[in-house]
């Protein structure tokens, strides 16, 4: 299962979840508030490199290089 990234509407919070691909737009809740207003975010790193050809591309999120 692939792991996702999340940030929260209602509090900012961010956070990841390990989730089915199918599922991961729907039933995810804050682990902070509980609350379902939830966006999936897209790290530059998984997208950067095949994007760029570069390898010194890095998430601003998670801090991997």
């Amino acid at each position: 299962m692939p792991l996702y990234e999340y940030t929260c509407k209602d509090c900012g919070s961010t956070f990841e979840q390990l989730i089915a691909a199918r599922d991961r737009d729907s039933g995810v809740v804050c682990p902070d508030c509980g609350s379902k207003h939830v966006q999936r975010l897209i790290c530059a790193f998984a997208i950067g490199k095949a994007a760029t050809g570069s390898s010194s591309v890095s998430c601003p999120t998670c801090n991997l290089r």
